[in-house]
């Protein structure tokens, strides 16, 4: 069996951990490259784009692909929709793994909002100290509200993407813990935090972290994304291609 799996995620990394362990399989993991280090993987990785749709059905083709397993982040949305036009383009099973979403709890305060762009409007006109976790892909959007002071966590540097006069850049890679991102959000008198709704546990500390600390959460709802078949995680993943989860 030939699989090809739509990475970034945790559940990505998962399931090449998995499937590693059965070398009758050809499995290979695709990154888009947009970390310059991403983290060791326990099968092949392919790094780079396929040109959209056709690029990618093309890929399919060529590589004799049986099972494209997508599991690339939740608001990775136009890789997705490209996912779903390729499999069917190219006569391939498609299974999508899907996350659920956080769901607001008791003593949540969140703010939910369409886009990263709505998110820096919803923070108002009075100058808050804000902590920003959308990637660096994102985060110009703030922009159009300079008054905030912005603290922003991401992978890759921000390199100027954000050209506001109060930024606090800070480089991590998760999983972050509750304790230590509420101890980082008092240190630096956070106000708001701004999250889009990833789901999961790897970056849910910071969502607990608010809750603790009674602070309000501008929220970013995941886009819609192709009706295909989806499974929430890496078991449900080894179910659909005929492995144990416990392999």
């Amino acid at each position: 069996m030939r699989i090809l799996i739509l990475g970034g995620t945790g559940e990505a990394a998962e399931l090449a951990r998995a499937l590693g362990r059965y070398p009758s399989l050809d499995a290979t993991l695709s990154l888009a490259g947009r970390t310059a280090e991403p983290k060791p993987q326990a099968l092949p990785v392919r790094i780079g784009g396929f040109g959209g749709a056709e690029g990618l059905a093309a890929h399919l083709r060529a590589e004799c692909i049986d099972r494209l397993i997508d599991a690339t982040h939740p608001f990775a949305a136009r890789i997705s929709r490209n996912a779903a036009s390729a499999a069917e383009a190219a006569g391939v099973r498609l299974l999508a793994i899907r996350r659920t979403p956080w769901a607001q709890e008791p003593g949540d305060a969140w703010t939910e909002v369409g886009s990263v762009a709505e998110a820096a409007g919803a923070l108002g006109a009075v100058p808050r100290t804000v902590f920003v976790t959308v990637g660096r892909n994102e985060v110009a959007a703030f922009a159009a509200a300079p008054q905030h002071r912005y603290l922003v966590r991401t992978i890759e540097p921000v390199d100027g993407a954000l050209p506001v006069p109060n930024l606090v850049e800070i480089r991590a890679r998760g999983p972050y813990d509750a304790a230590a991102e509420e101890d980082l959000m008092a240190r630096h008198g956070v106000e708001v935090l701004v999250s889009k709704n990833a789901g999961g546990a790897a970056t849910h500390g910071k969502i607990a972290a608010a809750r603790r600390l009674g602070l309000p959460v501008v929220m970013v709802r995941r886009p819609e994304k192709p009706a295909v078949e989806a499974v929430a995680d890496a078991a449900g993943a080894l179910r659909w291609l005929g492995i144990a989860a416990s392999g």
